[in-house]
């Protein structure tokens, strides 16, 4: 049996409902907290599974990288830590709340010289 979400336009509250197919918009829906029947549905989220390389196509539009906007840089970088889903250290969290602050990249680089790896500069 799905699941509906409603609020109750009495008291406020709302409430998750187990309805049948066949019994939805048949059976009166009472709120579980006033026992009224003045509810409205609300709509449910909807998740949908994308591929690793969709969610990297999403990055791949150069319009959203401002180099010249830390924020905006920041919030780049937040957005693509959580679709890559993977772990990140410590320092990248460091970054990015430097970044959020306003802080440039340049600055960050300077006072973090071992961010890239020792093998960076082969």
């Amino acid at each position: 049996m799905p699941t509906y979400d409603y609020v109750c336009n009495s008291c406020g509250k709302r409430s998750a409902h187990f309805i049948a197919y066949e019994s939805y918009g048949k059976q009166a829906v009472q709120c579980p907290h006033c026992k009224r029947e003045d509810l409205r549905r609300l709509i449910s989220r909807v998740r949908f599974v994308r591929s690793e390389e969709s969610r990297l196509d999403s990055f791949s539009d150069p319009g959203q990288w401002d180099e010249d906007d830390p924020k905006a840089m920041a919030g780049m970088m937040r957005k693509m830590g959580k679709e890559l889903g993977e772990e990140l250290p410590a320092e990248f969290d460091e970054v990015v709340n430097r970044l959020e602050a306003g802080e440039s990249p340049e600055n960050i680089e300077h006072s973090m010289p071992d961010l890239g790896g020792s093998d960076m500069d082969l």
